[in-house]
């Protein structure tokens, strides 16, 4: 299964739905593509809806980080939204959780990026 991403804007945030497995290959270029055109608009801010992905390997998860540097470099925020716990379980044991945001609900997500750490 690849990787599929559906892109919704709000006023806090750009939000990318994702759906299927973000591992090596063509999904890595699709996300790392996604995010960059949203940075090339006028939102700054990105919230990654992982509700359908059902797998990231070690490239996904090092995208995510590349993505999330890029992101923070450019003055926006990146955060994840709806970990399925396959993805959060990897996120704990890689340490991840304590760079990344994660909310189980898309309201309170967005609210958080109207604040200022």
């Amino acid at each position: 299964m690849s990787l599929t991403i559906n892109v919704r804007e709000t006023a806090d945030a750009t939000i990318l739905d994702m759906s299927g497995r973000v591992s090596l290959g063509e999904a890595l270029a699709e996300l790392r593509d996604s995010i960059r055109e949203a940075l090339a608009g006028d939102q700054k801010n990105i919230l990654l809806n992982l509700a359908e992905v059902s797998h990231i390997d070690s490239s996904g998860l090092g995208q995510l980080i590349g993505s999330y540097a890029t992101v923070t470099e450019r003055g926006g925020q990146m955060k994840l939204l709806n970990l399925q716990k396959r993805v959060n379980d990897l996120m704990q044991v890689t340490k991840l959780l304590t760079v990344f945001e994660t909310y189980t609900n898309e309201e309170a997500a967005l609210r958080s990026f109207g604040k200022k750490k």
